[in-house]
């Protein structure tokens, strides 16, 4: 089965877990996990086993449905503080990516908003608004991938980082939808290259193995090889993901991002970002204001070599995410619309 085939996220059909492909072991083994407590969800959000913005907005939708299945209360108040505990829980995951804290925030609303109905029929309406979640983020890429192909032409050489693509949505992905889409009108003359992306590797776990299964012409390289390939003049244009998006342009992604906006800006080579609305942080006025994630040193120093690689001791700096400032930005590609400078009045025109 091909990954486009797969589902990243999804609740079982009886309703009494959820099931996600874990990232982890990807690519070479592939399986699902049936989780059914909260601690079990947030544990796979946290150490990635579910990741990408997107995906961890479904996920979370999902959980909080399931935790409230389970919630024991004789009343809405004692039900609704249940929830609430619940949620902040779940909240604390992860700090970068804003989908969680969205995702979460719809969920109390749709709650808040049944706060006359019995309470099973509460239990319904937050499983509809968990799938509803699901539904619109397939739509939400597809409608991406067709303003990103837009932009594409035959021949093109294209450069993306991380991964944001149908593993890190609950399809299509962001930044490798335009790619998915130009597949499926028939345009194969086009070249991907993919970052490896350092310390985690998704680009090449995870958007190397889901572009060479779907077929698509795709080159992997080291981080440090962008440079090289881009002053070859062999890529046209750039795709990437992020995880948030501040009033200015400002936008999070996985750490590296920040030096291929540089160098496209540079070469004089388009850099578009992937974003759907659910990204854009209105309520910070720019990336300065983004909590950066630090995650383990032991992601550098060992997790990928049989024997450590560095000095036992040595300091390690172990961020997930950088910022790319908006002046090096092209487009901001959302499901509403391309927007591009100045950002904040573009995203008003959409209405965000």
């Amino acid at each position: 089965m091909r990954v486009l085939d797969l589902d990243t996220v999804r609740l079982s059909e009886d309703r009494s877990c959820l099931e996600i492909l874990d990232q982890t072991l990807l690519p070479g083994t592939v399986k699902v996990l049936r989780l059914e407590k909260i601690e079990d969800i947030f544990e796979a959000i946290r150490f990635l086993r579910v990741r990408g913005a997107p995906a961890i907005g479904v996920c979370a939708g999902y959980a909080m449905a399931l935790a409230a299945l389970r919630i024991e209360a004789e009343d809405y108040e004692d039900f609704l503080t249940a929830f609430l505990e619940k949620k902040e829980y779940l909240a604390g995951a992860r700090p970068t990516a804003v989908n969680l804290f969205w995702a979460l925030d719809r969920m109390e609303r749709t709650l808040r908003e049944c706060a006359d109905m019995p309470l099973p029929e509460i239990k319904e309406r937050l499983f509809a608004e968990a799938q509803a979640i699901r539904d619109e983020d397939v739509a939400i890429s597809r409608c991406i991938g067709e303003i990103g192909f837009s932009l594409m032409k035959p021949g093109d050489g294209i450069l993306t980082h991380c991964n944001a693509g149908t593993l890190a949505t609950a399809k299509y992905g962001t930044a490798t939808a335009p790619m998915y889409v130009a597949r499926e009108k028939g345009m194969c003359d086009f070249h991907v290259f993919c970052d490896e992306t350092r310390p985690l590797l998704q680009g090449a776990r995870l958007t190397a193995f889901e572009l060479h299964d779907a077929g698509i012409d795709t080159t992997l390289i080291c981080d440090n090889m962008a440079s090289a390939v881009m002053q070859a003049g062999k890529v046209n244009l750039v795709f990437v993901g992020c995880d948030r998006v501040a009033a200015n342009g400002d936008t999070a992604n996985k750490i590296g991002t920040s030096g291929v906006a540089v160098l496209a800006k540079h070469y004089g080579i388009p850099f578009y970002v992937c974003a759907p609305t659910s990204t854009i942080d209105m309520s910070i006025q720019t990336g300065a204001q983004i909590p950066i994630e630090e995650r383990d040193p032991s992601e550098i120093t060992e997790m990928w070599y049989k024997e450590r690689m560095a000095p036992e001791g040595v300091k390690v700096y172990n961020p997930a995410f950088d910022v790319t400032d908006h002046s090096l930005i092209t487009g901001i590609i959302t499901e509403r619309g391309l927007c591009q400078a100045p950002y904040e009045e573009a995203f008003r025109k959409l209405g965000i």
